[in-house]
């Protein structure tokens, strides 16, 4: 490896440290409690170098926000194809995010604490909602075609989507273990809140 291609390779290994230390930082304090100092600390990195990066903290956690939830969708649609019907579509991206929220733990307490709360500013969080945008065109085809009820997709994202981070959460704290037979009632539960009743 070159010198340049080494001093890259660690520069890239910097940043991904911070980002690690602030995700698990603000999932553990929350956002005001995690100071630049302790996200340094933890990424073994002098503060100053947080500024190499970011321009702030809202920058450091806005771009964090947006890294995870690309990560995060990029999961959720990979076997996912326009061309299946709209309960095959759907069926497969929930379970895909129930994958991950199960799997990638961390990510996913981030990403809810991020959702729930107004620490990231309004163009990040616009940003990350592109990044669903195979879902919300699923369920727009789906309301055409009268299969998904024709409500608005944040009422959808509540019904459907938001209650895996409640269970994710609940099986962290050790107070439900979620299996297989769970996680279909689950599905079953999330499809019968949107689809039309015939």
């Amino acid at each position: 490896m070159s010198i340049k291609m080494a001093k890259l390779q660690k520069s890239i290994d910097k940043r991904n440290a911070l980002i690690k230390a602030t995700i698990e930082l603000v999932n553990n304090n929350g956002f005001h409690a995690t100071p630049m100092s302790k996200i340094a600390k933890m990424a073994n990195v002098s503060p100053a170098t947080i500024y190499l990066y970011f321009e702030n903290k809202q920058d450091l956690v806005n771009q964090t926000y947006i890294e995870v939830k690309t990560e995060y969708t990029k999961y959720a649609f990979a076997t996912y194809e326009q061309s299946m019907s709209v309960e095959a579509g759907f069926k497969l991206i929930w379970n895909r995010i129930a994958d991950f929220k199960l799997k990638e733990c961390e990510h996913a307490m981030f990403l809810a604490q991020c959702d729930n709360s107004p620490m990231i500013d309004e163009d990040s969080r616009n940003e990350g909602i592109k990044h669903l945008q195979p879902l919300l065109d699923l369920w727009a085809r789906g309301k055409a075609e009268g299969i998904i009820k024709p409500l608005s997709d944040y009422l959808l994202y509540a019904y459907a989507i938001n209650p895996l981070s409640f269970l994710m959460i609940t099986q962290k704290r050790g107070a439900f273990k979620l299996d297989k037979t769970h996680l279909e009632e689950a599905y079953q539960s999330a499809w019968s809140s949107i689809k039309v009743c015939e």
